[in-house]
């Protein structure tokens, strides 16, 4: 199986230390995820690595939760976190250009998430592997734009 990846970026006129404290403040993850609504830490966790936290999501009036790990945990530079801890790698990765900061976010559903669909799924799992494919596929340039006005705000 070939993991599925996306990824895109956006030039935020900010310091990559802003961007980079706002990006990996989870808890304020449903400011500008079309599709997480809100995500909290596990004890008293904070960006670390190793760290866990849960997400509440929404969508096509489905409601779920997830656990993940933060994974990468580089300020300035990069914040990594795992769904399920090895099914989906989620990454934001800051690089200081004129003008601010170059914020990337990338997403890849791993091979264990494929099979862990079709586990769950059976018959279903590709329409769900495609639902997600192009739901970070929309939700990415959606949530890089809102993290840009936030971030430009302030």
């Amino acid at each position: 199986m070939e993991p599925l990846r996306y990824s895109d970026s956006i030039i935020i006129d900010a310091s990559p230390e802003a961007v980079y404290d706002l990006v990996s403040d989870v808890t304020r993850t449903g400011e500008w995820s079309p599709i997480c609504t809100a995500c909290w830490w596990h004890d008293d966790g904070g960006p670390t690595e190793g760290a866990w936290f849960s997400g509440r999501n929404e969508s096509n009036g489905r409601v779920w939760e997830t656990k993940s790990q933060v994974v990468v945990a580089r300020r300035p530079r990069e914040f990594t976190w795992m769904v399920g801890g090895s099914f989906v790698r989620w990454s934001y990765t800051l690089l200081p250009v004129e003008g601010g900061t170059r914020l990337t976010e990338s997403w890849e559903f791993r091979d264990e998430g494929i099979a862990m669909f079709h586990e769950k799924y059976g018959a279903e799992a590709q329409d769900q592997i495609d639902e997600r494919s192009q739901a970070a596929r929309t939700g990415i340039p959606a949530t890089l734009q809102a993290i840009k006005r936030i971030a430009e705000s302030r």
